[in-house]
């Protein structure tokens, strides 16, 4: 009876499809009344679904629009159309299969991560792992898990590992994670055994979030669809008046019955509900959970967007960007940031995983720290290798008087608006760490697609300081820029902004949470975990990857467009066959057959909502994407070498003018820095102008390799030309020739992080 009752749409179309095609079939041997007795068994069975319908519809107190069918099911036996009966009875059960079919399509990608939440992690012991239940891990705790296993909650590598990310992003490829990196709840371990430290609890995590999320989703009706609700009601009225007044005119019962047959809101039930569900699957496809149709709408809605900063516009979590160290150094820059990662390789805080990240990245052996000691607001400090490390803020680091090479890195970081981590070792200041975070790839060339799906003012409002905000800004081309903002102050910006058009608001923080509620569309970035914003927000981007809300946008406006012109086609035809049927040319059954073709094309038009549309994300091959992924990671690996230049030029400063770090440095552009840019030159562009569709969109990137060839080839020159005591003279051209090149190179690489690597997913960001 269970398994009947889970199947009662299949069963009722199986059973009265075989019965109208049995009477066909009977009718066609010359045995009519035998035919009618079957099709008016199918009658039965569609009158008692409809009257069971009606009947929980009237428990619940609820108007339904089940009244028409069941009415039309009554007439036809009533009249003795036995046949229209049962192909209304074919209708009515087609309809009911294939809303369900539908919908339960539209849910698999929201539905499907709900079953496999983890239960157990395994804590990392003195005496190897133990399994304990997921609900007992506390941040700070170190975790294994083996491969195949899923990784029960946040955490922060501690080793590197290869993980399938696809139940949160969809993206099938594994993605390779550094030693330092974030980890999310919810994905599988795709390589060998890996160590995390633990940094939220099972609940706080981003699998927990998501379930809340999907459980949200599933939950709320789009504007739309409660308006097509509330029209297909007031249709029964004025189907009945018709009905009605057809037979009174005609004196014939039987026009009455053809109206009531075409005159089906199934276009409205079915269609607009299938468009909106279809949306919502394929956001989620794309790694973006909408929290039910209304959200969908209000999305597709949007004129206004606002963005905060950290985050969302950015990376939101710093990388390293340069080591600085004395002119006289005791230690090598590499060597103090072995140090610091293995002091860090432990810690929790935001700027250690960037510090370990970084030391892998350049293939730095860290050591095991001892008597690690955490102050905070301060920093950390502990033994490495009999070194006494310690990190942190200046004034704890470096007590006293700052040395002038520490006053000019902190100099530096404030025009570059870049972090400090400063670093002494046995008592000494060593080195002064730089990081900054980034502005994210995609966000220009999303912003731009924005404007061109409709978004017609785009503003920047954050908490950072206005010089930062303002750059930012710059960058990714926003219209107004909000800086020094609290909560309160974002919530009253974007309420001004609603009063003008409807908003759209991005952000990823706790701080961001009252103005995402407060917007007509909150936008929260959970792809590093499920915070307060999440919780706040409408729709949720569980991808690291901002040019996903376009892609989104996009779907909600297309799905929306879709549901209308489905409505519209359905019930302009349903009216139409209505009016035919009321004058006396549609007879019941011929009307029955027309009705079913005209909620099938509609329904049929809904789920085109599921096929891929207008997209923001640029479709390559795998054999592209795998050599711009290469090419990326060498890309990345040039970045200490570019910062090497500047430093090599600041070096510069005082006599004796020391060239030989210039000649060191040189080298390594020749070998290192040459030989990728060239690679980029024959493989990078050519993918570029295959996806963008021309060479015209890579000529900016090909003259500036020429343009790097070039500065490079007039250092060499230049530097050949000199004695080794060399004037002040000559080191002011190779100190503006350095200049020069470091200001060419910063360009240039964002350029191509722009233009070219923001076409490809990350391998390390999906």
């Amino acid at each position: 009876m269970r398994w009947s009752w889970q199947r009662r749409e299949q069963i009722l179309f199986a059973a009265t499809t075989l019965l109208v095609l049995a009477g066909l079939a009977i009718a066609a041997a010359g045995a009519r009344d035998a035919a009618d007795a079957v099709w008016i068994t199918a009658t039965a069975l569609g009158l008692a679904y409809s009257t069971a319908s009606l009947a929980a519809a009237a428990r619940r107190r609820e108007p339904s629009v089940d009244v028409i069918a069941w009415l039309a099911l009554v007439g036809a036996l009533w009249v003795g159309e036995a046949f229209a009966g049962a192909v209304i009875a074919v209708m009515l059960a087609s309809g009911v299969l294939l809303e369900a079919r539908a919908a339960a399509r539209a849910r698999r990608e929201l539905s499907a991560l709900v079953a496999r939440a983890p239960r157990t992690a395994r804590r990392d012991t003195a005496s190897g792992p133990v399994e304990v239940p997921v609900a007992d891990v506390l941040p700070g705790d170190p975790l294994v898990v083996g491969s195949g296993e899923i990784v029960p909650v946040d955490g922060r590598l501690l080793t590197p590992a290869v993980l399938d990310e696809s139940a949160l992003t969809g993206e099938p490829l594994p993605v390779e994670r550094r030693a330092g990196e974030d980890v999310r709840s919810g994905v599988v371990n795709a390589g060998a055994p890996m160590r995390l430290t633990a940094t939220a609890t099972a609940e706080a995590s981003t699998y927990a979030g998501v379930v809340r999320l999907v459980e949200q989703a599933q939950a709320a009706s789009a504007p739309f669809v409660r308006i097509a609700d509330r029209f297909a009601v007031a249709f029964v009225p004025v189907t009945l008046a018709l009905a009605g007044a057809a037979w009174a005119v005609a004196g014939d019962p039987v026009r009455a019955v053809a109206v009531l047959v075409v005159a089906t809101p199934c276009p409205l039930l079915l269609a607009a509900p299938i468009a909106i569900m279809s949306g919502l699957s394929r956001a989620a496809r794309s790694g973006v959970v909408v929290k039910g149709g209304g959200a969908l709408e209000r999305l597709a809605a949007g004129r206004v967007l606002l963005f905060d900063k950290t985050g969302t516009l950015t990376a939101g979590r710093p990388v390293l960007t340069d080591v600085v160290t004395p002119a006289d150094a005791r230690l090598a820059a590499g060597e103090v940031l072995r140090l610091a990662a293995s002091l860090d390789q432990i810690s929790a805080h935001v700027l250690a995983g960037a510090i370990v990240t970084a030391a892998a990245d350049r293939e730095l052996r860290l050591s095991p720290a001892t008597d690690v000691r955490e102050r905070h607001g301060y920093g950390v400090e502990g033994l490495v290798d009999g070194h006494k490390v310690r990190l942190g803020k200046a004034a704890w680091v470096v007590p006293g008087a700052l040395p002038a090479w520490v006053r000019h890195a902190r100099r530096r970081a404030a025009l570059d608006g870049s972090l400090t981590v400063f670093a002494s070792v046995d008592g000494e200041p060593a080195g002064v760490l730089l990081l900054e975070d980034p502005v994210r790839p995609q966000a220009p060339r999303m912003v731009r697609a924005l404007r061109d799906a409709g978004i017609t003012r785009v503003v920047l409002v954050t908490g950072d300081r206005a010089d930062t905000a303002e750059a930012v800004g710059r960058i990714v081309g926003v219209d107004a820029v909000h800086a020094d903002c609290d909560p309160g102050d974002k919530l009253v910006l974007v309420g001004a902004e609603q009063e003008h058009a409807p908003t759209i608001m991005v952000g990823d923080g706790i701080n961001d949470a009252p103005a995402l509620a407060t917007a007509g569309v909150g936008v929260a970035l959970a792809a590093r975990g499920a915070t307060a914003s999440a919780e706040a927000a409408d729709v949720v981007l569980t991808v690291d990857r901002l040019d996903a809300l376009a892609d989104a946008i996009l779907v909600a406006r297309r799905c929306r467009r879709i549901a209308v012109w489905a409505v519209a086609v359905g019930m302009g035809l349903s009216a139409a066959a209505m009016i035919v049927a009321a004058a006396g040319y549609l007879p019941p059954a011929a009307g029955a057959l027309l009705q079913e073709g005209i909620d099938v094309a509609a329904i049929a038009i809904a789920l085109t909502a599921l096929l891929p549309g207008k997209s923001h994300t640029v479709a390559m091959p795998p054999a592209d994407v795998a050599t711009a992924q290469r090419l990326y990671a060498e890309h990345r690996e040039m970045r200490p070498l570019v910062e090497q230049v500047r430093t090599v030029a600041d070096a510069l400063n005082t006599p004796p003018y020391d060239l030989g770090p210039v000649r060191d440095l040189l080298e390594h552009l020749e070998v290192e820095l040459l030989a990728h840019e060239h690679a980029e030159e024959a493989e990078l562009l050519p993918i570029m102008a295959r996806a963008l569709g021309g060479t015209e969109v890579t000529s900016g990137l090909s003259r500036t390799h020429a343009e790097i060839d070039h500065q490079v080839g007039r250092l060499r020159r230049t530097v050949d030309d000199l004695v080794e005591e060399a004037e002040p003279e000559d080191v002011t051209d190779v100190r503006r020739l350095l200049y020069g090149l470091y200001a060419i190179l910063r360009l240039h690489n964002a350029q191509e992080e722009e233009g070219a690597f923001s076409l490809v997913p990350d391998p390390h960001t999906p």
